[in-house]
């Protein structure tokens, strides 16, 4: 691994790949940066072969940090959604295609309302194969786009798990209690509905 700063991702954890295994052998972990990771997290829950989802904080120099710190932008964290998958239901090509599918992957550190780097666009690999097809994606999305795609596409750093509180957010019905859950059920289509 190459060193930056002087040997600084070696002598931090928060700059050191993400070493965290999916919880059984033919599962695979994937990672995506599309803005606010409650809505990003619902539409990979919905994925038939998703098995599992989390949402979190990584790429950023902070060990340990916590939301309220992130949202100083003083981390240069990103929110994002990790989601183990099992390869043989659901490829890859489908969590990419979701990905692209989700935000506008041309607005620097702004997805709508939210803005700041840690709502900026990445897609985060955990292998050569899955970089190589992150970059046809992305390849292919600018194709389609006339603006130009600013997505960071980079190996998978420390994942540091977000509060309990935002896993599962809008399944949960977020800040509006029981009477606002939105369905996590596989192949649900309806509108996700993001707020506090």
């Amino acid at each position: 691994m190459a060193a930056t700063g002087g040997g600084e991702a070696h002598n931090n954890p928060a700059l050191q790949p993400d070493l965290d295994i999916p919880d059984t052998p033919d599962l695979q972990f994937a990672e995506f940066g599309s803005g606010c990771f409650w809505g990003a997290e619902l539409a990979f829950q919905r994925i038939v072969g998703v098995v599992k989802t989390e949402v979190g904080y990584t790429q950023g120099h902070t060990p340990d940090p916590d939301y309220k710190l992130v949202c100083t932008g003083t981390t240069n964290h990103v929110e994002v959604v990790r989601v183990q998958f099992d390869p043989k239901v659901s490829p890859y090509t489908d969590l990419l295609a979701l990905f692209w599918s989700r935000h506008d992957p041309t607005s620097i550190n702004r997805q709508g309302n939210d803005v700041g780097a840690q709502y900026r666009s990445g897609i985060y690999y955990y292998d050569e194969e899955q970089a190589r097809l992150a970059q046809e994606s992305k390849e292919a999305k600018q194709l389609e786009l006339k603006e130009k795609i600013v997505t960071e596409i980079l190996p998978a750093k420390r994942f540091y798990k977000a509060e309990d509180y935002h896993q599962q957010y809008l399944e949960k019905g977020g800040g509006k209690g029981e009477s606002n859950k939105q369905s996590a059920e596989k192949g649900c289509t309806d509108p996700i509905r993001c707020y506090g």
